[in-house]
């Protein structure tokens, strides 16, 4: 189907490798993981990612189900993470640090690094208002990506929102220097000004691009509490000694972002750029109708990071059991699950000559190889060979686990 792929052998390798070292990284942070629903009422993504928006309006996959409700296929996973800190009365164990991944779903246009089934890696902490937690989400992504190898091939663009009074003075601003461009901007750029204008800020229209080069800054606006709060997250990576550079132009559109947005971008992969973005929505939770409560995080899209990564050698070491004649071909099996329940990774080969299996073997990966027959089972022992350097030697059924320990 258009937009969707199948994950076979290398790209489900490559997959699981980076939700193995992205579990890895979450874990030393100290977050837990959790797993949200694909679907969700309707109301939970049209809230929180805004009417305006073009997920919202071109992109999600929503549908009336056969009790009469709207529900959306999930763009995205903080609005379920919010719902689900609702739903499940999760104010009492404030903080909370959430990791978690799965698919999302965007119905756009399929094209290098993005389709309309896609997976995302996802952090979210819950209750922490203090910029050591906006240090401590960047520096987690940071560190990731340093597990996948990609450190020296991203930057990380750093921006602040500001607080609530100083986005309102900014948004003010932008509306009376947009209605001043009124008859240039683009259909959907006038119909962001009253209601979103901070959008009009990521237009990729030519016309509006222009435009926003004149645009008012964030930084003319912010209040001393704002920028005092983006001084202690500057000066917190600059101790972690994670690099970055300030990209005013970087904002997040919706009224309940504030403080920090960051991305971690690379010239790897064309116009599709941005591998990880996050930012602090303080204002999200009591938006949809909860407590005030403190919220930041990130994504990252796993696809994307697939294509910027070598596929890491596979370390396990296969051990082929091959059975000679039908008398062998039971005991051969029994063999292999006492092999596998003693935590080896054990290939079973039953067609072909013994010479043909072998090959099949070293196609597989095996290192080693157990070789089975009327003889052997007669003397107690299993022929050993070392696929490698072609050694045999005959080794004691009973003695076999020890005999395999340098192939575990």
């Amino acid at each position: 189907m258009r937009g969707t792929h199948d994950l076979i052998g290398d790209d489900a390798r490559r997959h699981a490798h980076i939700t193995a070292c992205f579990r890895g990284v979450a874990e030393r942070y100290g977050c837990q993981p959790i797993a949200t629903p694909i679907f969700e009422f309707t109301e939970v993504f049209h809230r929180t990612l805004g009417e305006t928006s073009d997920v919202v309006a071109k992109e999600t996959y929503s549908f009336t189900d056969r009790g009469g409700d709207s529900l959306t296929l999930r763009p995205e996973m903080t609005a379920g993470v919010a719902r689900a800190f609702l739903s499940n009365g999760l104010a009492k164990d404030l903080p909370l640090k959430f990791y978690g991944w799965g698919p999302m779903f965007r119905h756009e246009r399929p094209q290098k690094g993005r389709l309309r089934q896609f997976h995302q890696v996802d952090i979210e902490y819950l209750g922490l208002p203090e910029p050591q937690a906006d240090i401590e989400v960047v520096a987690l992504g940071h560190d990731f990506l340093g597990a996948l190898g990609l450190a020296t091939r991203v930057e990380l663009r750093l921006n602040t929102l500001g607080d609530g009074a100083s986005r309102a003075a900014y948004r003010a601003a932008l509306v009376d220097y947009f209605t001043g461009h009124r008859d240039r901007l683009s259909a959907d750029s006038l119909a962001r000004l009253e209601r979103n204008p901070l959008r009009i800020l990521d237009s990729k229209d030519p016309g509006d691009r222009e435009i926003v080069v004149g645009a008012p800054r964030l930084s003319a606006h912010l209040n001393p509490a704002s920028q005092a709060f983006f001084a202690a997250v500057r000066a917190g990576l600059d101790a972690l000694g994670i690099p970055y550079v300030v990209d005013e132009r970087l904002v997040r559109g919706l009224d309940y972002y504030s403080h920090t947005a960051w991305e971690f971008v690379t010239a790897d992969l064309g116009a599709q750029g941005t591998v990880l973005g996050g930012g602090r929505y303080d204002g999200l939770i009591e938006m949809m109708g909860g407590p005030a409560t403190a919220g930041i995080g990130w994504a990252a899209g796993i696809e994307r990071l697939a294509m910027m990564i070598d596929l890491p050698p596979d370390r396990r070491h296969v051990v082929a059991v091959i059975p000679v004649g039908d008398a062998a071909l039971l005991p051969a099996m029994a063999l292999s699950h006492r092999l596998r329940q003693a935590g080896f990774t054990v290939e079973q080969g039953a067609r072909g000559s013994v010479g043909k299996r072998l090959e099949r073997a070293v196609k597989q990966g095996a290192a080693v190889a157990l070789i089975l027959g009327e003889d052997e089972l007669a003397r107690g022992v299993v022929k050993r060979r070392d696929l490698a350097s072609r050694d045999e030697v005959d080794v004691p059924l009973a003695d076999l686990e020890q005999a395999l320990a340098p192939w575990r």
